[in-house]
């Protein structure tokens, strides 16, 4: 089986990173790194009524998603879908088992409506029209490195091009002390099986490799904030020109070994 992926777009978000343009440039030493508050976010995609509602974590889905399929060649609804949460929507979690130690046990329909893991692969799968293959994964610390083998899979073995959308959100006290997750952060590939004006590609295999770390403190702090963020050194190897072998971590044993190619 072929087993060449190829990034055609990337995305991701954290405090004082707010789109890919503004990370790479941090990622390249050519802007130091300044902690601001993400802005909240208006999917474009979603309707009024149903923008309202989202959640925090919809919202960052969303962010993420909209930012690779925007101005790209292929439209949203071609795209197969990997979506990745280590822990959910914890804050909604947390609301319903507060109103389920009340009395009157209400619980808000629109909680039990977005409480399921898969949430935000449905609202993306119904605002963009995207029928084909979605799945949702949760794999506490190591999600980036199973979604990506899910993503890279989907491109492999079903040769269609996927939005792989990685993404978690701080948990709010008390669960906060159980899952200090700190920061909200989210990343995103797309992957095709064509090399037509890609940015790079991956070879993906499992070993036991301790995993890469990035060489630069406050980005190490960041890559340890939030699941998602673990996919920092593959970007900074993107970003700084880089190619070579990078690893994430993907349980307590094993890693994703991946191979970098740098394309021009």
């Amino acid at each position: 089986m072929h087993n060449t992926s190829y990034i055609h777009a990337i995305s991701f978000v954290a405090p004082g990173l707010p789109d890919w343009p503004q990370t790479r440039a941090v990622l390249r030493g050519e802007a130091a790194y300044q902690p601001a508050e993400l802005a909240t976010y208006q999917p474009d995609l979603l309707p009024p009524n149903e923008r309202r509602r989202a959640s925090s974590t919809v919202r960052m889905a969303f962010r993420i998603a909209e930012e690779l399929t925007r101005n790209k060649s292929i439209a949203a609804d071609q795209l197969a879908c990997v979506f990745s949460s280590a822990d959910g929507d914890l804050a909604i979690a947390q609301r319903i088992c507060n109103a389920l130690a009340e009395a009157t046990r209400l619980v808000s329909p629109t909680d039990f409506h977005n409480s399921v893991h898969n949430a935000p692969a449905g609202y993306w799968s119904i605002a963009a029209n995207a029928k084909g293959p979605s799945t949702a994964i949760a794999a506490y610390d190591y999600s980036f490195a199973a979604a990506l083998l899910e993503a890279h899979g989907m491109v492999q073995v079903e040769q269609q091009p996927t939005l792989l959308v990685v993404y978690d959100i701080p948990a709010p006290k008390p669960l906060h002390a159980s899952r200090p997750v700190s920061i909200p952060a989210g990343v995103g590939l797309l992957l095709r099986n064509d090399a037509t004006n890609a940015i790079a590609s991956v070879t993906l295999d499992i070993g036991d490799i301790d995993a890469t770390h990035c060489n630069d403190s406050i980005l190490e702090s960041l890559r340890i904030s939030n699941p998602a963020a673990r996919a920092l050194p593959l970007l900074q190897a993107i970003a700084t020109g880089k190619a070579g072998n990078i690893v994430i971590p993907l349980d307590d044993r094993r890693s994703v070994n991946v191979t970098l190619h740098l394309h021009s």
